[in-house]
């Protein structure tokens, strides 16, 4: 008959042994020799909990049984045996019998004593085991879902794609009537008016920025708007800002393209472009390279390397008789009318920004390498961060300062990601690092694309809101108590958003 055990244990193996030695210590006293028998039964049952002792002294420095103390007693115990076996056969049988029995007398006592302890701290160990594995997994979940965030935030909607196509295929159905005038409007270069600068290829986006700037302003025939696109969104773009007069504001339409200086001769971002490991470090498409580091996972995002994000840099080359401009991302709405911006003194300043820190938080520390030299010789690691996406610049002060040869000098430094990570704020921080003045926070409230807690008071009083972070509002992941001050700018009266199926 078979006899199986679940789940064996040594205390239960240690018993079964004993019994089995037991039943051949009565059968060693009835053969012809009880004494040489008797003798061999104790040699056989000090090997075997010799073993039995090595293995829990293991067992117990591996789970530091009471601060190792039973781990002391049993690597002793275990000594004892071997010492014990080593002076077999004994000179004195009767001697060595009885401190054989003494040491499994004792053996068994000790056993028996530690088995509560042991197989509760074989158990704590089984459940750090398992804590362990739980917390791989969602490592591992985690990363997942942040690559699922990013791709949901990322990609474009069909509702905003089909708008694109629609305005495109007007576009080219009748191009007569979107043809750029011969003489551009000389309102386009007048220094006296207030001029905006947006780039996007988001075509939605950029004429909710501008219907709401256009909708607060005070006199919007003195606002002129600088849209900037790529190529392949300029007929969209075209199509979506003469459908409409805006209430008589100035808006121009322009791709990258049209502007020659930009090469790659001249950028170094587009000269990067062209290096082979930074393609494969943003175009190589794998789940678990894009995961290795979560907290930065965002940057691989190739449009960190587009010229749109990058054209803020050109600001004074792009528009020459220029001497004060705002810079607005795509994902801002404007509140109220922005013209005492112009009113400011810039003491000298080039950039004219919200700044973020608090704490510890968004300091220089934060967006560069700082055990660099060079950074660490040329900035203060505490220096306060500032945020981009309404930006007030004086390009009179920019040409004077040499801001874009300062900003090719580091770009070029950083081809191989050693000082900043990626992205158009740790350049601009470093560019404007002694020329930024800060302006009051209620000119741009941040975070509508990422903090839920941001009071309504504090949103009412912004003179702009951003939605900066992966909650655009363009899209179903959007907070829904923020997309209501986006979604009024849009124009839903218009016949190709309607047939988009944007909601209102």
């Amino acid at each position: 008959m078979a006899i199986r055990f679940r789940n064996p244990n040594p205390i239960s193996l240690l018993l079964l042994l004993l019994l089995f030695s037991t039943l051949l210590f009565s059968t060693a006293t009835s053969s012809p020799d009880p004494t040489r028998a008797r003798g061999d039964l104790l040699r056989k049952q000090l090997t075997d909990l010799s073993s039995v002792s090595s293995l829990y002294a293991s067992s117990s420095r591996k789970l530091s049984l009471e601060t190792s103390k039973q781990a002391r007693l049993f690597s002793q115990l275990s000594q004892n045996f071997s010492i014990l076996l080593s002076s077999y056969p004994p000179k004195d049988v009767s001697r060595y019998e009885r401190d054989a029995r003494a040491l499994i007398s004792s053996a068994r006592a000790l056993i028996l004593a530690s088995k509560d302890s042991f197989d509760l701290q074989l158990k704590i160990q089984r459940l750090k085991d398992a804590i362990f594995a739980a917390n791989e997994q969602l490592t591992k979940a985690k990363k997942s879902g942040a690559f699922s965030s990013l791709i949901a935030a990322k990609s474009i909607p069909k509702s905003l794609h089909c708008l694109a196509m629609k305005l495109t295929a007007e576009r080219v159905a009748r191009p007569e009537k979107y043809t750029d005038p011969v003489h551009p409007a000389p309102e386009l270069e007048d220094p006296r008016l207030y001029h905006y600068a947006i780039f996007s290829d988001n075509v939605l986006a950029a004429s909710v920025v501008v219907n709401s700037a256009v909708k607060n302003s005070k006199d919007p025939t003195r606002h002129v708007f600088h849209v900037v696109t790529d190529r392949m969104n300029l007929g969209a773009m075209q199509v979506m800002f003469r459908m409409k007069d805006y209430a008589g504001a100035h808006i121009e339409v322009k791709a990258i393209e049209d502007y020659k200086f930009l090469n790659s001769s001249y950028v170094p971002v587009l000269r990067q472009l062209e290096s082979a490991n930074l393609q494969r470090f943003y175009f190589e498409n794998k789940l678990e390279n894009a995961t290795k580091d979560t907290t930065n996972m965002k940057f691989r995002n190739p449009k960190y390397l587009s010229m749109l994000n990058h054209l803020r840099f050109y600001l004074p080359e792009m528009y020459p008789k220029l001497h004060r401009i705002l810079f607005l991302d795509d994902d801002v709405v404007v509140q109220r009318d922005l013209t005492d911006l112009w009113k400011i003194d810039m003491d000298g300043k080039v950039n004219g920004a919200v700044e973020t820190c608090f704490g510890s938080f968004h300091r220089y520390a934060q967006y560069m390498n700082f055990s660099h030299p060079l950074i660490k010789e040329k900035f203060d690691p505490n220096a306060c961060g500032w945020a981009y996406g309404m930006n007030f610049f004086d390009l009179d002060a920019w040409r004077k300062e040499k801001c874009t040869e300062q900003y090719h000098y580091w770009q070029n430094l950083n081809e191989n990601r050693t000082l900043w990570k990626l992205g158009t704020l740790p350049p601009g921080l470093i560019t404007y690092y002694s020329t930024t003045k800060p302006l009051d926070k209620s000119w741009h409230v941040l975070g509508l694309g990422y903090n839920p807690s941001i009071s309504m008071e504090e949103i009412k009083n912004a003179a702009v809101v951003h939605f900066n972070g992966n909650m655009k509002p363009w899209l179903d992941i959007a907070m829904n108590q923020f997309r209501p001050l986006w979604s009024k700018y849009v124009d839903y009266d218009m016949e190709f958003v309607r047939q988009c199926n944007f909601a209102a």
